[in-house]
């Protein structure tokens, strides 16, 4: 049963397989009994954005909207929802729904859902378009299950670290790491693998060109290994207790492994549960620890595609969306 739309909101989206980006409108559906409406403020651009509107992934249904880091204040609540009230601040991930019932949804890991993951755009939904449209919009409703606890102070035995890649989630990790080992605190579980990780550890980054290695030292990496530099690498050789990868496109795994001490492990960055992800935002609210930001205007969404294609961005690109989405919004082109 289609879900009944309670309002028409601005996004940037495509409405076909040839246009770029653009100015659009979408519905949103009424708040229901465990709905939460928010307002979006900010929403992050990834990797994942860009190859979602390109088709990397197979064929898009229209309208399309990406968009799944999202940030924003409630505006609107369900009468029977208990987690969040008006004017809480919010986010949502990846995820905007699952069955709730099997056993990986029982124990809190609902992206891996064996029925039915809603991913947060793109995904078949009860929504009036048939789909999920994504945070690249001024609002969206979400079940409060799904909702995550934005900490109020945020502004909107010595082991060996290397955090592969210095983008989003790899200056995240670093500063997460730095935290730990500096302050002797255990890794929330988002970090399960590493949460040994404590006294005078070191901190290493892995980049694919030198440009990075200053902002590696001032987050407070204690070395730096380009991995294209053969002998740094081969120099690194059996020296590491955990990796932390966080590169999406292809690169040697086999070369990372030849880092890791004999009882090393390897962590990939893939999806995260809901529960762990309210963990470690209050692990960062907490010990005040906030990601390094290029706040976008709206308008410069395509310029700012190329640039993720170039990996011209230190060291997470976020919308304005409340500050800068709105009905004259124009998508200026490369």
């Amino acid at each position: 049963m289609v879900k009944n739309t309670a309002e028409i909101v601005y996004a940037v989206g495509v409405t076909n397989s040839t246009e770029k980006l653009r100015l659009i409108e979408i519905p949103r559906r009424e708040v229901g009994e465990t709905d939460v409406r928010i307002k979006i403020q900010y929403t992050g651009i990834c990797h994942s954005d860009l190859h979602f509107i390109c088709q990397e992934w197979g064929p898009l249904e229209f309208p399309a909207v990406a968009g799944q880091e999202i940030v924003g204040i409630v505006t609107n609540v369900g009468s029977g929802v208990s987690k969040h009230k008006i004017g809480d601040a919010v986010g949502v991930g990846c995820s905007v729904d699952s069955c709730r019932i099997c056993t990986n949804c029982s124990r809190y890991a609902e992206p891996y859902c064996k029925n039915r993951v809603v991913e947060t755009y793109h995904s078949p939904t009860d929504d009036a378009v048939g789909h999920t449209l994504g945070g690249y919009s001024q609002a969206i409703v979400v079940d409060e299950e799904f909702v995550l606890s934005i900490p109020k102070n945020l502004d909107l035995a010595g082991n060996h670290v290397a955090v592969l890649g210095l983008g989003g989630l790899g200056h995240m990790g670093l500063l997460l790491s730095n935290n730990a080992i500096s302050k002797k605190k255990k890794f929330p579980p988002i970090l399960n693998s590493c949460q040994a990780c404590s006294g005078s550890a070191q901190k290493s980054q892995s980049s694919r060109s030198s440009g990075r290695t200053e902002d590696a030292y001032k987050l407070g990496a204690s070395n730096v290994i380009i991995t294209s530099d053969t002998a740094a690498f081969q120099a690194a050789t059996d020296t590491v207790d955990y990796i932390l990868d966080t590169v999406s496109a292809k690169h040697d795994i086999d070369a990372l492994i030849t880092l890791l001490k004999t009882d090393g492990k390897l962590v990939e960055v893939l999806l995260v549960e809901i529960k762990e992800t309210q963990e470690m935002l209050d692990f960062c609210g907490k010990h005040g620890i906030t990601s390094a930001i290029e706040l976008i205007s709206v308008n410069k969404t395509e310029q700012t595609f190329e640039r993720i294609l170039k990996s011209d961005v230190k060291f997470r690109f976020v919308l304005d969306i409340a500050g800068t989405l709105n009905k004259d919004t124009v998508i200026e082109e490369i």
